[in-house]
């Protein structure tokens, strides 16, 4: 059973900083790629980072220069660093990681606050 477990959410001012975590079940080098998304109410889930098993990370013009994405093997955690964080980051935070080209999973979500 792979399982997904976020956690590091919280309420922040903005310019502050806040570090999202995504433990897994299994390896993380397991997975074709992790990522990290958000969504607001109303609004789609959209990505904002994602780093592949060779290590490589590729993200949304809205947080380039700001967030980081990086892992952990042995702690089969993938973390989101963000940096500078604005109100408009304010979103639901969701890991997902993909497997097998076709096997897709999803954590609970970990709620971001940034204040003004």
């Amino acid at each position: 059973q792979v399982r997904l477990v976020e956690s590091g959410g919280g309420l922040v001012q903005s310019g502050g900083s806040l570090r999202l975590s995504c433990a897994a079940s299994i390896r993380i080098d397991s997975f074709d790629h992790v990522g990290w998304y958000r969504q607001v109410p109303g609004k789609e889930r959209e990505l904002v980072a994602t780093i592949d098993a060779d290590g490589r990370s590729d993200y949304a013009d809205f947080v380039k220069g700001r967030f980081t994405i990086s892992k952990d093997s042995a702690q089969r955690t993938v973390y989101l660093q963000m940096n500078s964080l604005k109100p408009e980051d304010t979103a639901v935070y969701y890991c997902n990681a993909r497997r097998y080209v076709t096997e897709l999973y999803w954590g609970q979500g970990t709620q971001v606050t940034v204040s003004s």
